[in-house]
């Protein structure tokens, strides 16, 4: 499950080593010294000589110079440059779910903040990176980039640094062992030498060292790929054979520049010296991006002579031998690969023709872990399959490719975009979402149900998102198709659609006659659901009709408000459950019942915190603000207003575009200026824009671990102490935070259901709650273990 530690304050997300380094004080002072002048400063260089590891390193430096953070983002794993924009606004958390750019809202979160970016990788996107640095220096005067580059981007502004070689010994001239330091590339084999056999010590003193730097010109990437051959060789084979290979690689190739030659024949040696199995493997391995684990491998990559027993010992192999990585820091162990490598072996698996099959079974695995994401979405494990999402995602892109660059598998592609509805709404990812979609329905024609579910995916963005003219066209295909196809899911997804639409048009009459039609179906249909459903069950018809209602003052109002957070919460789906329990404070607001309204939001707002979902934090402080305006209270209803203004700039939300919604905010806005006056309104405002959204959301529930942010109005509401409930009773506390119902609790604790029920009773009536997502809320925020790392 996500974790409070999804809304700390972000100041970057550098790796936990980018300060050890060897050598490198001479160029790490001259990129220092060369970004405090310029904007956009790119390193060049060949692969392998150490470029990413240096502008890490120097970033990692520089930190305090950064005050909102220095940030990494990895290029290599994007094959496609149309999403560049994306990819950098997602590592730093900024969401575009309104109709402007990525760009665009990333220009707006950047602005007046000192923000150093490290884009790595850029080569293969050089034009693409070229016009987005020119874009986001022109447009945000604070901000600095750093690139790598095999080539320099090419914009005016630009100032470009090679990165040499490490430094080596004086030819013929061995370095005493006293004066190892002096040179970086001996020092650098042996730290890795020893860390292969920490008693390693050339017999021969550093001579042979030097010479084995000097063959490899110092290249930081084959002296490690060279130092890794210890395992199987000796100091003096492994020259003497490097020696061999460098000399016959080169032959053919005089017309390239010396030191690919040189790291292109260290690679072509380590491939060589790896067996038939292991070379199979490398080569099939490059059609992962951004990581794998160990289950995607064996699916993938086995077959056609691999046998899948065989892949992990294969994996332990290739580790051993540092063509790939592994990173411990998560349940699963995963692997990578440096990028060189993996064109090295792309290259050669091209040429061997099996390629395209391979990418066909990466295909159809990401395929099935998309039906299982779908799957797990409105359950208990939606936190968790949403992680895996975001883990995955530059895999997904690549199935996603490879699917839309064959006409006959398109039909895949639509599946993997609809399947992840969930990841999209939760990241924000809705511009994405569009370009895949757009591209999928120009090639899969017909009344498919395919198309019918993509089509009604992109109207629903479209109408969450406020686009009206989108929204109408999609909603008058999708009608058409549900038509044709008569399939009553299809119908009530339909209606659905144009029930949302109405809504957001302000005709609340007639949304709530569409939607309680929907919401009907669904209770008479619950054992014919389709499994592609795009609406994940009757959640969302229920959660549209409750707002229909409330907003329409319809008398049903309260009771449509309960009959939607009981799906959220009989599903177990945090996400919704949050949603739930606010419409439920909006119905309460419009019925005058301040108070009971209160403290709906801010329970919305504490299982938005636990679970990192901030678009239902935005929603939910925003509204806070009405009810604290209602209470008086308007200093802080101003800075509540300033904070949920400052959330939606950072993730791209756009009131509106749902008309009732902004409505409310204008009328409360007006009263609390009106009675502070516009000089102090304006400051609170500001005061509360300038909060970050960890810090908008404790200040929202007055969290006394920040008492200044938390205003002077009034302290903070005393809650019960996980000490009142016995151990047992916070074991089952924790259950119910997970969406486990009392059957399932009563299974795992291996009870009786009656005793599981007895707990839950005794939870409610120490903690003096009234419903099961009280006590969700309250663990969340009082007894739940403080997140890893």
């Amino acid at each position: 499950m996500a974790s409070q530690a999804a809304l700390r304050r972000a100041t970057g997300n550098l790796p936990a080593d980018s300060k050890d380094i060897v050598g490198r004080r001479r160029e790490a002072a001259d990129v220092k010294k060369l970004l405090s002048s310029t904007r956009l400063l790119t390193l060049t260089g060949p692969g392998g000589v150490g470029k990413t590891r240096l502008a890490v390193y120097t970033a990692a430096t520089m930190q305090r110079a950064f005050s909102n953070g220095v940030w990494l983002v990895q290029l290599a794993m994007l094959q496609d440059g149309k999403l560049l924009d994306r990819a950098v606004a997602e590592t730093l958390g900024v969401h575009d779910m309104a109709s402007r750019s990525s760009l665009d809202a990333l220009i707006g979160h950047l602005r007046g903040k000192q923000t150093l970016l490290v884009l790595d990788n850029c080569e293969h996107l050089i034009d693409a990176c070229a016009a987005f640095a020119e874009a986001l220096i022109q447009a945000v005067p604070e901000v600095r980039i750093l690139a790598t580059s095999r080539e320099a981007l090419g914009v005016p502004s630009e100032v470009r640094y090679v990165v040499p070689p490490l430094s080596l010994p004086p030819d013929g001239h061995g370095p005493a062992a006293a004066d190892t330091g002096r040179s970086e590339a001996v020092t650098l084999f042996l730290e890795r030498a020893r860390a292969i056999d920490p008693s390693f010590e050339p017999a021969a003193g550093l001579d042979r060292v030097a010479e084995l730097c000097r063959l490899v010109d110092g290249i930081p990437l084959a002296i490690e790929l060279a130092a890794v051959q210890l395992r199987v060789l000796s100091l003096d084979q492994i020259v003497e054979r490097l020696s061999d290979h460098l000399d016959l690689f080169t032959q053919g190739y005089r017309t390239a520049v010396p030191r690919h030659q040189t790291l292109g024949a260290t690679v072509a040696w380590s491939f060589e010296l790896c067996s038939p199995q292991e070379q199979t493997l490398w080569q099939r391995l490059t059609v992962f991006s951004g990581g794998f684990d160990l289950d995607a491998a064996e699916k993938v990559c086995s077959g056609d002579g691999l046998a899948r027993e065989e892949l992990l010992p294969l994996l332990a192999a290739l580790i051993d031998k540092s063509v790939l990585t592994s990173d411990r820091s998560g349940a699963q162990l995963r692997y990578g690969m440096l990028e060189l490598l993996r064109q090295y072996g792309s290259e050669r698996h091209i040429a061997s023709g099996s390629e395209a099959r391979v990418h066909r079974r990466h295909l159809e695995h990401y395929r099935r872990l998309s039906k299982r994401t779908q799957a797990g979405w409105f359950t208990p494990l939606q936190a968790d399959r949403y992680t895996c999402v975001v883990r995955e995602m530059p895999n997904f892109r690549v199935a996603l490719e490879t699917s839309l660059g064959d006409p006959a598998l398109a039909g895949i592609g639509l599946e993997i975009i609809t399947r992840l509805y969930g990841y999209w709404v939760y990241s924000g990812g809705f511009s994405e979402a569009r370009y895949w979609l757009d591209r999928a329905l120009q090639l899969v024609q017909g009344a498919r149900p395919a198309r019918f579910r993509a089509l009604a995916t992109a109207a629903l963005f479209a109408l969450m998102q406020g686009k009206v003219d989108v929204a109408i066209p999609l909603i008058a295909d999708c009608s058409a198709l549900a038509r044709d196809w008569q399939d009553g899911s299809a119908q009530a997804m339909e209606k659905c659609l144009s029930g949302r639409l109405a809504l957001l048009l302000g005709d609340h009459r007639g949304a709530v006659d569409q939607l309680e039609e929907v919401v009907r179906w669904y209770e008479e249909n619950t054992g014919v659901l389709a499994e592609e459903d795009v609406l994940q069950g009757p959640f969302l018809p229920a959660f549209y009709l409750a707002l229909a209602a409330a907003f329409g003052r319809d008398p049903r109002a309260a009771a449509f408000a309960a009959r939607c957070r009981k799906t959220a919460e009989d599903a177990g789906a945090q996400g919704e459950i949050s949603m739930g329990v606010w419409v439920s404070g909006i119905e309460r607001w419009l019925a005058g019942e301040t108070v009971a309204a209160l403290e709906l939001f801010l329970t919305s707002i504490r299982i938005c915190r636990a679970i990192g979902y901030r678009y239902g934090a935005a929603w939910a402080i925003e509204s806070l603000a009405w009810v604290t305006a209602a209470q008086g209270r308007d200093d802080r209803a101003a800075r509540l207003l300033g904070a949920a203004a400052s959330i939606r700039e950072i993730l791209g939300l756009s009131l509106p575009g749902f008309q009732v919604y902004a409505g409310a905010h204008q009328e409360c806005e007006a009263a609390v200026r009106e009675r502070l006056g516009d000089e102090a309104f304006e400051a609170a405002v500001e005061e509360g824009a300038g909060l970050d959204v960890d810090e908008a959301v404790a200040y929202a529930l007055e969290d006394p671990a920040d008492p200044v942010r938390a205003g002077t109005e009034a302290a903070p509401r005393q809650r019960a102490e996980t000490t009142e409930l016995t151990p047992r009773e916070l074991e089952v506390a924790g259950l119910i935070a997970q969406g486990v119902r009392n059957k399932e609790i009563a299974a795992r604790l291996v009870i009786s259901t009656r005793t599981a029920e007895g707990h839950v009773e005794h939870i409610l009536t120490k903690l003096g709650f009234t419903s099961r997502t009280q006590i969700a809320a309250w663990y969340f925020d009082r007894a739940a273990p403080p997140p890893e790392g």
